[in-house]
């Protein structure tokens, strides 16, 4: 006793230097290794833990000691002992164990500090997790016990809150029979659970209504009209939820808080079941309206005492975890049909509390209330008294997490994100349900919000909902106008309303507290982001209402427009130029408000530009051009008065303003192109003028903004408006408008500044896209190609004229000009040029011919000079990014011998020193150039025909010889996926390279007989991918893996001789081993399903040599578990092994690999059982369809599904699992029609002549809940 005494003084004296302040890093590594290295929790079992009987010393420590650290490590301990050595620990100290810690929570949970007493919670539920119900029995009994036991209420409640999150959602350290077990077992104590804790909740909610003295207020006309009467179900039901609020003592509040805490939790991994009554739902909307009280907040603060501060915010706190109790029930997207009469009972209960939060007239008050409403749960006042309670009892660590900044509004807000996301489809139909009330109280919600964020969540809403709305009107055009003269009047008052809120004449307060400077995550910055927002909204209500939304917004736009307009007027010449002659202080803030909406409005016309074009053209003609000719105006009007040069009195402000109206109004503009383009197709056929002058006027607006005289945001507009008219547009007349000859002539004049470089880029691609685009509408003898030919040869000759000078100084000894002067006129060249080219690659041959006809001399001058560049990373870089494009656009064009000198000279120049120079010395910038040279060889393999066959060699030999023993042992990712791509491509597109044999041989000879060629390299390209599933690039990973699956698909890669006898299985292994160390566990389906791609291949082989092999090379298994585990992998070929491989990511989003097995165990585990059917083992999720439709949910990711199903189908069909299976079948329902569409293939498949299922009436048991059998498949074809 004497030696346990000192050894606890002693670690206690440690534990308290380790964690003080003043204690240096070398004085804790030594207490830390006296300490059994406490930082790192799995290294405890060296010293101290590791020894015999370590865990009575703790138990002793636990019991003794008043050190925080002391008893928070003793209890690691414990956790360590647990979760590692379980297994081992004989079997009287596991009882021991199971008794003594109980009953010390039990002893001490009232004084023990929050965080040691949840720690030693979760120690306790982790011996449940590995011996209830088989040795620790009494585990979930005793839970229940302490929940009504009144004195231990909130211990039960944290113990039950434990056991649902280490239970139901476990981690890796358990295999997935076990997980599957747990599961099952909770779910049989859900209803008891789920009982108790609803009569908590009844318990005190009725005791303190009893007691409560303040009477229940008057009602309001806002309160007891008829939406109310429409939203609650009966006049019993409004009565109840209007009774007062009972004010809560503390220790109800903690308790009930825990409660809702327990419930959330439940909610989020439970079925919706029976289990949740209507007395439990209508419990929970009860505690939901703590949310809405706002006197109780004010009678607290009022009465100013700490105390009774935190008791408010408490109450407070009771609503958010009530709100996301319903949230947890709300998410889930499969509700059964006996289920959604609750939600519509949730449904009506909480839109009540709606109209409670939103039921004053006047906005203000509305407002108001949500301010409060919107409060942090927690405040100073808060942290600084909760430790008083902390001391008391009365709160917990797990009664604060999670919920200490999360509002009753954040929570509202989610709710009705998930009720319009998930559920309005179900809703809408029920005449009960009010859906046009229902958006008058959410349009009062959303525009009464107190923040930004909130007002953003809110549109968010209202873009599901009008997507909602439009989805539904394509899939019923007959009843389009029933559904639009329902929702009209939502709509047209959504869009008025919206659009107030972008404009600072109705809304300046808020609108400029927005920041416009600070960029987030997606480039915007705040304002940014709230004028999308509020134009996404505004351009789907006009895909509904055109009619209304244009009626609308263009009056608005008029209005904004004629103050611009009217500046004129204001322009006196000054001394130094122009000056706008409007200088008081409030005539300036009113042209800033006004000209900031001008530009919004701008924008908004211009987001609705796709809704004037297409079908509609004809019939919206007339608005689109009163809009168009508009923005033609003031286009012209900015550039001939130049308003973004002149002097304004607040030039900070005001002229920022001026340049973004005009920017915003060529964007608009812009915006018009393809209207425009249609337009073009109309004025072709009937000869007009009006489309000539409107094409014309715009040119005049453009070309005097093109000069590096003009603010960029101004230029750069207006080159982006000459490039859609020169490439959407392409009106014929277009090269002889003067004002384009002025374009031409400034881009091509030597003398002439040059534009800034994406200017000079815009500006140069419009100009040559006018020479090399086919006019539209006219036939190919009238394109004029020979004078568009020697203009365009004209323009690129002036562009490159600088460039082509390069030439002879390639061969010189010394430059006559300094190298950064040679860089930047590369750059400068090569940068349009391949601006050029790429957008011209997509176009007819004509087009590319002449682009290749003017390009011809500039790519011999590159070709001459990459050589001496070749040592200049950047250079090189430009260069053959020029190169790459050019094989992409023009290889064609280019002719088959230059093409194969271009490709000699790259090979040449890349030797391995060179390689190895860029890769290893040069940074980011060589790494460049070598995948660009890999880009540039994958365009020349992927080309079909004999003529590039001849460097197939060389190209191997080049990846395999010199860049991939460069790269390959590099940690970091550069060049590798290039490199894998490229091999991929060599092999996808060269299958004869390797495989000569034709089709007809391989039918008479048998692919086991293929002739095989360059063996050589084909083994060492696949040494190559297997390397590279040792790697930790996930990325790499996963692209490699995709290559190895297509060539198989395409190319039967498995099947070849090489492949299954010498690499078959070393892929195998690897694949495995990769699932048993976890290490991608992102791509558990994809391994699976190559692995089994693999073994189907060989099965005999698979089954017979390699897993024997396989699990006796595996680490930390024993020979018993070894053999058990090979009796367990089941002969049957496409189950079995399909079972193993796929089995824990169907029923576990973080499952267990079956090659992954649990430590010995000293009892019997029937995780290694055989299947007590004397079938084949099915997965743990086939297991339990009906009650886990969370399983469902997780299988349809990716591509997994439809396999799945198909999987299903041989099973029924040719395993006689039929009706164990279409078990399974009936649960994926009611899914949406996307997952379900496999589904009913399966069926199909299922019900086809010859099948075990053949029979209709087999399918009545496994889908009554869907009300019938689809009719489809009661008749089956016999074409399915």
């Amino acid at each position: 006793m004497a030696s346990e005494e000192a050894s606890l003084r002693a670690l206690e004296s440690l534990m308290t230097e380790f964690f003080h302040d003043c204690t240096t890093n070398e004085r804790k590594r030594e207490i830390a290794l006296f300490c059994c290295c406490l930082t790192f929790p799995e290294e405890l079992l060296d010293n101290f833990a590791q020894q015999i009987g370590a865990w009575r010393l703790c138990l002793y420590f636990l019991s003794s000691t008043g050190n925080d650290y002391v008893m928070m490590y003793s209890l690691t301990v414990f956790e360590n002992l647990i979760n590692k050595m379980w297994l081992g620990v004989p079997s009287q100290d596991k009882m021991e164990i199971r008794s003594c810690l109980p009953k010390l929570l039990l002893a001490h949970h009232k004084t023990l500090p929050y965080f040691i007493r949840n720690k030693l919670c979760k120690v306790i539920v982790d011996i449940g997790r590995q011996d209830w119900p088989m040795f620790y029995h009494d585990f979930f009994t005793n839970i229940l016990q302490l929940i009504q036991s009144p004195v231990t209420t909130p211990l039960g409640l944290i113990m039950l809150k434990t056991t649902s999150e280490e239970l139901a959602c476990p981690r890796e350290d358990l295999s997935v029979a076990r997980k599957e077990e747990l599961r099952k077992l909770l779910l049989d104590q859900v209803q008891a659970v789920l009982g108790l804790l609803t009569g908590i909740l009844e318990t005190v909610w009725d005791k303190h209504s009893v007691t409560a003295a303040t009477p229940p207020p008057s009602p309001t006309p806002g309160e007891s009209g008829d939406l109310l009467s429409n939203l609650l179900q009966s006049p019993s039901s409004a009565k109840l939820l209007n009774q007062p609020i009972p004010i809560l003592d503390a220790e109800s509040e903690y308790i009930c808080s825990l409660a809702l805490e327990c419930l959330a939790h439940l909610f989020s991994w439970i079925p919706l079941s029976a289990s949740i009554t209507p007395s439990l739902l209508t419990t929970i909307f009860h505690f939901a309206r703590f949310g809405c009280d706002i006197r109780a907040r004010k009678m607290a603060s009022v009465n100013g005492s700490s105390q009774n501060c935190v008791l408010g915010q408490e109450r407070g706190r009771l609503g958010v975890l009530a709100m996301s109790c319903i949230n947890e029930l709300m998410s889930k997207n499969c509700v059964p049909m006996e289920f959604e009469e609750y939600l519509l009972r949730m449904f009506q209960q909480t839109f009540y509390l709606l109209q409670k939060i939103t039921k004053d007239n006047n906005a203000h008050t509305v407002k108001s209330r949500l301010e409060e409403l919107d409060e942090s749960v927690c405040n100073p006042l808060w942290f600084q008294s909760v430790g008083l309670l902390m001391r008391n009892g009365h709160v917990g660590g797990n009664g604060m997490k999670g919920c200490l900044t999360c509002s009753y509004i954040e929570k509202f807000t989610d709710f009705l994100r998930l009720f319009v996301s998930v559920h309005l489809r179900r809703i809408e139909s029920y005449s009960q349900f009010p859906v046009v009330e229902f958006l008058t109280l959410l349009f009062k919600y959303t525009f009464h919000q107190p923040t930004h964020e909130g007002y953003f969540s809110c549109l968010d809403i209202w873009t599901l909902f009008l997507d909602y709305l439009t989805s539904k009107i394509k899939s019923r055009l007959g009843d389009k106008e029933a559904v639009l003269n329902r929702y009209e009047d939502a709509l047209v008052l959504l869009l008025t309303e919206v659009l107030n809120r972008i404009q600072f004449r109705y809304n300046q307060a808020q609108l400029e507290e927005l920041d416009d400077e600070t960029l987030d995550d997606d480039q915007q910055t705040e304002w940014q982001r709230y004028l999308r927002q509020s134009l996404e909204v505004v351009a789907k209500v006009m895909e509904l209402l055109p009619t209304h939304a244009f009626s609308t917004l263009f009056p608005v736009l008029q209005d904004n427009l004629e103050v611009y307009l009217g500046l004129q007027q204001f322009i006196v010449t000054s001394g130094s130029g122009h000056r706008l002659n409007i200088t008081a202080e409030n005539d300036c803030r009113r042209l800033h408000c006004s000209l900031r909406d001008l530009s919004s409005l701008l924008q908004a016309v211009g987001r609705l530009a796709e809704y004037f074009i297409g079908d509609v053209f004809a019939a919206r003609f007339s608005d689109a051009l009163t809009v168009v000719e508009r923005l033609v105006k003031v286009t012209l009007y900015g550039s001939q008065i130049k308003l973004y040069n002149i002097e304004t009195a607040v030039p900070s402000v005001l002229k920022p303003d001026l340049i973004d109206v005009h920017a915003q109004s060529l964007a608009a503009l812009q915006a018009y192109s393809h209207w425009l383009a249609q337009y073009c197709g109309e004025a072709h056929r009937q000869n007009t003028q009006q489309f000539v002058t409107l094409i014309s006027t715009t040119m005049d607006a453009v070309t005097p903004l093109i000069s590096t005289k003009v603010q960029d945001k101004l230029l750069l507009s207006a080159c982006h408006l000459l490039v859609s008219l020169a490439t959407t547009v392409r009106p014929v007349f277009l090269i002889s408008i003067p004002a384009v000859q002025k374009v031409f002539n400034r881009i091509t004049d030597a003398s002439a500044q040059r534009l800034v470089d994406k200017a000079q880029v815009l500006v140069c691609r419009a100009l040559s896209n006018i020479l090399l685009l086919p006019w539209p509408n006219l036939p190919e003898n009238e394109q004029q190609w020979p004078v568009r030919s020697i203009n365009h040869a004209n323009l690129i000759s002036a562009l490159s004229r600088d460039y082509r000078n390069l030439k002879p100084n390639a061969v010189a000894p010394q430059r006559k000009m300094p190298l950064d002067d040679t860089k930047v006129i590369i750059h400068q060249t090569l940068s349009v040029l391949e601006d050029i080219v790429e957008n011209i690659s997509g176009e007819s041959t004509k087009s590319r011919q002449i682009c290749y006809q003017s390009l011809q001399e500039s790519v011999q001058v590159s070709l001459a000079l990459f050589p001496a560049f070749i040592h200049q990373s950047d250079v090189t870089d430009e260069m053959l990014s020029f190169f790459l494009t050019l094989f992409r656009g023009l290889r064609v064009q280019m002719g088959v011998p230059f093409t194969e000198q271009i490709i000699q000279t790259f090979l040449n120049m890349f030797t391995r020193e060179q390689l190895a120079e860029s890769i290893l010395h040069e940074g980011s910038t060589g790494c460049r150039v070598v995948e660009k040279f890999l880009k540039i060889l994958q365009v020349v393999v992927q080309e079909p025909g004999q003529v590039f066959k001849p460097f197939l060699p060389s190209i191997i030999a080049l990846c395999m010889e010199q860049v991939y023993p460069i790269i390959a042992e590099r940690p970091s990712p550069d060049v590798k996926a290039e490199l894998f791509e490229l091999l991929f491509r060599t092999l996808h597109h060269n299958w004869r390279y390797f495989f000569k044999s034709t089709v007809l041989a391989s039918v008479q000879r048998g692919i086991a007989e293929e002739q095989m060629e360059n063996e050589p390299q084909f083994s060492a390209i696949m040494q190559a991918f297997g390397q590279s599933f040792l790697q930790p690039d996930i990325h790499l990973f996963k692209q490699n893996l995709f290559y190895l699956e297509t060539l198989n698909t395409k190319q039967k890669l498995y099947h070849k001789k090489i492949f299954r006898t010498t690499m078959l299985f070393q892929f195998v292994n690897v694949l495995l081993q990769v699932l048993v160390h976890k290490s991608h566990d992102l791509l558990q389906e994809e391994i699976g399903i190559a692995i089994y791609n693999m073994a189907s291949v060989d099965f005999d082989g698979f089954f017979a040599a390699f897993l024997p092999e396989f699990l006796t090379s595996c680490d930390g298994v024993d020979a018993n578990q070894k053999n058990v585990l090979g009796r367990n992998f089941k002969m049957d070929r496409p189950l079995g092994l399909c079972t193993c491989l796929l089995g824990s990511s169907w029923n576990s989003s973080r499952g267990t690999s079956p090659f992954h097995p649990s430590p010995p165990d000293t009892r019997q585990n029937e995780t290694f059982l055989p299947h007590p059917r004397g079938v084949p083992a099915l997965p743990p999720a086939l297991e339990q369809p009906a009650r886990s439709p969370t399983s469902v949910c997780r299988l349809t990711r990716g591509s997994c599904w439809s396999k799945f199903c198909s999987l299903l189908a041989y099973l029924i069909c040719d395993m006689h699992q039929g009706s164990f299976l279409l078990d399974s079948l009936g649960s994926c329902f009611p899914l949406s029609w996307t997952l379900s569409f496999p589904v009913f293939l399966c069926l199909g498949i299922c019900l086809s002549p010859g099948s075990v299922s053949s029979s209709p009436e087999l399918l009545e048991p496994h889908f009554s809940h869907l009300g019938s059998v689809p009719s489809c498949f009661l008749r089956p074809s016999p074409n399915i």
